[in-house]
C-alpha cells in the first residue's frame, strides 16, 4: 500500500477507535458479569515466563476482587496474526496485548494501543525509574510509553562445558563466529547424536530471520542501504547467510529447518547439541529443564561477532492496552501486577528463580535469590543489553532502526517471504544465492510498492 493511502486509513482508523473507546468508556458497567465482575481477555505469547504468569493468576484475582482475567495464549508465529487483525480492526477481543518492541512503534503510529504514561505517573509503585532504560526504549514512541516490558532480552551463545573440554576446546567469553564454527565442527558427535551447534532454521521473521540478521549484520552486511535499495545479494550479506547454512548443513541440529528456539531449548537441555545462540531470556529455562548433566555443565558467552564490536539483539515482549478494550483501568491493573517489583519477587518464590522474566527491571539483580540462581548468566544478560544498537546495528550507516529486524511495517511480509527462502536453502531444496536472488527481487518489488525506493 503507498504510504499516502496508509496515512490516510491510519488517519480513519485513529478516528473510528477514538469514538469507539470514548462510546465504551461512557458505560461504566460495560463487560461486567450478573456479579458485577469485570473480565479482561489477555492474548500472551506461549513463553515459558509468561506461563508462569498465567499459573499464579489467582495472586491478582484476590488483590483486585471484581477482576477477572481470561488468557489467550498462542505460539508467537499465531499470535501476531491474530492480535494484529483484532486491533487493527477495533474488534475488542483483547483488553491486553502481549506486543514484541518492533510492533510497538507501528502499532502506536496506527492508534492501535494506548500510551500508558498517565496510569504510570498515578502507580508510584509500579516504579518507572526502576525499568532498564534500553528496555524502556524500545517499547516506547514518541517519547511516550506504549507497554510496559514484561522481560528484556539480547542473544548470547549457551555452550557445554564437558563437552568443550573433552574436546579441548576453549569458548571465550566474547566469541568469534569463525571461532564458534571451528568449535561446532569438533563438538560435533554424530555417533552420540549430540550436534555441534543449535540455531533456528524454522521460517518465521521472528524465527530464522531474528538469529540470521545478527549473523548479517556482524559480517557487514544489511538488509538496505542509505537509500533503501535492497542489499540482500550483497557480498558482505551473502557471505553471512552461506555461513549461517553452510554451519547448520554441516555441524547444526538434524532436519534443522524445523526449528526454532522452542526446539533449540529442548536440544540444548535434553543434551542434544554442545552449542546453541539464542535469546538469552532462555538461560533460566535451559537450566530448569536440562538434565543434571546439563544443567551442571552449562555455560554461556557473549554474542559472537565478526566485524562488529557486539552483535546480540534486543528484544522486549510488553503487554499494552488496546484501543479497543473496555476496561482500561481494570487492563492496568493487571499489567501493573504482572510487571512489577513484587510479581517478580513471587514468580521466583512460587516457580523458581529460574522462572522470573528477566531483563526489565534493575532491581531483579540485586535479589539475593536471583543472584545466587542467574550468577552463570545475569550479568552476561545485562552486559548483552546494554551492548545492543538497535540505531546502528550494522557496519555501514542504515536507514532503520532494530537489530534483529528492520522497523517498518513491511518487515513482517518482508521477513516472512525470506526466512522461507533460507529455510529453503538450510533444507537443501535450492541454493544460498537462489535464496538470496528471490528474496532481493521480492524485497525490491515490497519496498518500491511502499515508497521507500523511488
Amino acid at each position: 500500500m503507498p504510504r499516502t493511502g496508509r496515512r490516510q486509513l491510519i488517519t480513519a482508523t485513529v478516528v473510528v477507535g477514538t469514538l469507539t473507546a470514548a462510546a465504551a468508556c461512557s458505560d461504566p458497567s460495560a463487560g461486567q458479569d450478573a456479579s458485577g465482575n469485570t473480565t479482561i481477555t489477555v492474548a500472551l505469547a506461549a513463553n515459558p515466563q509468561m506461563k508462569t504468569a498465567e499459573s499464579l493468576i489467582s495472586d491478582f484475582e484476590q488483590k483486585n476482587p471484581g477482576i477477572k482475567v481470561k488468557f489467550t495464549t498462542l505460539p508467537e508465529n499465531d499470535l501476531r496474526p491474530a492480535v494484529t487483525k483484532d486491533v487493527a480492526t477495533k474488534a475488542g477481543q483483547y483488553d491486553v496485548a502481549m506486543i514484541g518492541s518492533y510492533e510497538v512503534p507501528i502499532w502506536a503510529k496506527n492508534g492501535w494501543i494506548v500510551p500508558l504514561d498517565s496510569y504510570v505517573s498515578k502507580d508510584t509503585a509500579w516504579d518507572e525509574n526502576d525499568v532498564l532504560q534500553p528496555i524502556k526504549d524500545i517499547v516506547s514512541a514518541d517519547g511516550k510509553l506504549y507497554a510496559a516490558p514484561f522481560y528484556g532480552s539480547s542473544s548470547f551463545l549457551f555452550y557445554r562445558k564437558d563437552l568443550a573440554k573433552k574436546a579441548g576446546v576453549t569458548i571465550p567469553q566474547k566469541p568469534t563466529w569463525q571461532q564458534v564454527a571451528a568449535a561446532a565442527a569438533k563438538l560435533d558427535d554424530k555417533k552420540d547424536g549430540v550436534s555441534g551447534i543449535c540455531l533456528r532454521g524454522l521460517p518465521g521473521w521472528g524465527q530464522n530471520l531474528a538469529s540470521l540478521t545478527t549473523v548479517i549484520n556482524t559480517f557487514g552486511g544489511r538488509w538496505f542501504d542509505e537509500k533503501w535499495q535492497p542489499q540482500l545479494t550483497s557480498p558482505a550479506t551473502e557471505k553471512a547467510v552461506k555461513f549461517y547454512v553452510d554451519l547448520l548443513r554441516a555441524h547444526g541440529q538434524q532436519d534443522a529447518a524445523k526449528d526454532g528456539w522452542e526446539g533449540c531449548l529442548q536440544q540444548i537441555a535434553q543434551g542434544k547439541t554442545a552449542m546453541w545462540y539464542d535469546d538469552t531470556v532462555f538461560a533460566g529455562s535451559a537450566l530448569q529443564e536440562a538434565t543434571a548433566q546439563v544443567k551442571n555443565n552449562l555455560g554461556f558467552a557473549m554474542a559472537p561477532v565478526d566485524q562488529t564490536k557486539a552483535s546480540g539483539w534486543l528484544w522486549s515482549w510488553g503487554l499494552g492496552i488496546t484501543q479497543s478494550s473496555k476496561h482500561k483501568d481494570a487492563a492496568w491493573k493487571f499489567i501493573s501486577w504482572a510487571t512489577s517489583k513484587e510479581y517478580i519477587k513471587l514468580a521466583g518464590t512460587k516457580a523458581g528463580w529460574d522462572s522470573v522474566p528477566p531483563g526489565s527491571r534493575t532491581s531483579t539483580y540485586s535479589i539475593p535469590q536471583y543472584q545466587s540462581a542467574a550468577k552463570s548468566y545475569a550479568d552476561l544478560t545485562l552486559a548483552s543489553i546494554n551492548a545492543a544498537n538497535p540505531k546502528q546495528p550494522t557496519v555501514d550507516p542504515v536507514p532503520y532502526t532494530g537489530v534483529q529486524y528492520v522497523q517498518i511495517p513491511e518487515f513482517t511480509d518482508i521477513g516472512d517471504y525470506v526466512s522461507q527462502q533460507v529455510a529453503g536453502a538450510i533444507a537443501g531444496t535450492q541454493s544460498v544465492q537462489q535464496a538470496l536472488k528471490k528474496s532481493q527481487s521480492y524485497t525490491e518489488s515490497v519496498v518500491k510498492k511502499a515508497g521507500y525506493l523511488k
